[in-house]
């Protein structure tokens, strides 16, 4: 079963930083798009950030200029910088790979935004 890993979620305090990690242990995904979502709680799961292959990204306009998404395709591994965080960005953060007709998901990670 392809799945991907995730870490790096935890609690921080408003204004604070984090940084999440997203591995590809099979290195399925290196040619292919990898994206990050969250699910605030109570809500559903949103688009967060998305990377190509090639390094080219989209960020959603909620998180602009203070997330930034990254990856590594020798270390097969996706980033996401988050800066200035705020309470709302409080949710679960998925990772998922889409290569073709192959798409996987990674099992999700807690960040917690609070005084």
């Amino acid at each position: 079963q392809v799945q991907l890993v995730e870490s790096g979620g935890g609690l921080v305090q408003p204004g604070g930083s984090l940084s999440l990690s997203c591995v590809d242990p099979r290195s399925i995904f290196s040619s292919g798009y990898m994206a990050w979502h969250r699910q605030p709680p109570g809500k559903q799961r949103e688009f967060v950030a998305s990377i190509t292959s090639g390094g080219i990204t989209y960020v959603a306009d909620s998180v602009k200029g203070r997330f930034t998404i990254s990856r590594d395709n020798v270390k097969n591994t996706m980033y996401l910088q988050m800066n200035s965080l705020k309470p709302e960005d409080t949710a679960v953060y998925y990772c998922d790979g889409t290569l073709g007709t192959t798409q996987a998901w990674g099992q999700g990670t807690q960040v917690t935004v609070s005084s």
